[in-house]
């Protein structure tokens, strides 16, 4: 009696589960990770105790040497109203985000904040969180 097995077991090896996981980790990374806009800017920004992240859809920045970008583009402040008034969103309520380092006196912030409050747009201002080593 020849009886053969007729189950043999394949010696090759499917890598197409492999690879689904590989892009389902990879997906789940991407979805999970921070969503940070860096600024190119050297801007020291103050810190407090609830630092919020926003996604701006306007960023206005001013620099320790009182330079004002905005969307990381210089702009003299006589022109700032009007080209804020270029890139806000007509239609809908603009959000601007200032991104203002800490040795910059306030009253360049409320300047650049009531500019922008002037064009009914919701003003917010960039800070980073404080750190809670010894407490």
């Amino acid at each position: 009696m020849g009886l053969k097995q007729e189950n043999k077991i394949d010696p090759s090896f499917n890598m197409s589960s492999m690879t689904d996981m590989i892009f389902l980790l990879l997906v789940f990374f991407m979805l999970t990770s921070n969503f940070v806009t860096p600024s190119g800017l050297p801007i020291s920004v103050p810190s407090s105790k609830t630092s919020t992240k926003v996604m701006p859809k306007v960023s206005v920045s001013i620099t320790k040497d009182l330079k004002y970008y905005v969307n990381e583009v210089e702009v003299p402040l006589n022109y700032l109203e009007e080209e804020l008034k270029n890139v806000l969103p007509q239609k809908k309520e603009g959000v601007v985000v200032l991104t203002v380092d800490k040795d910059v006196p306030v009253q360049h912030l409320v300047n650049v904040a009531g500019i922008a409050a002037g064009l009914k747009a919701k003003v917010s201002i960039a800070t980073k969180p404080t750190s809670k080593v010894g407490k």
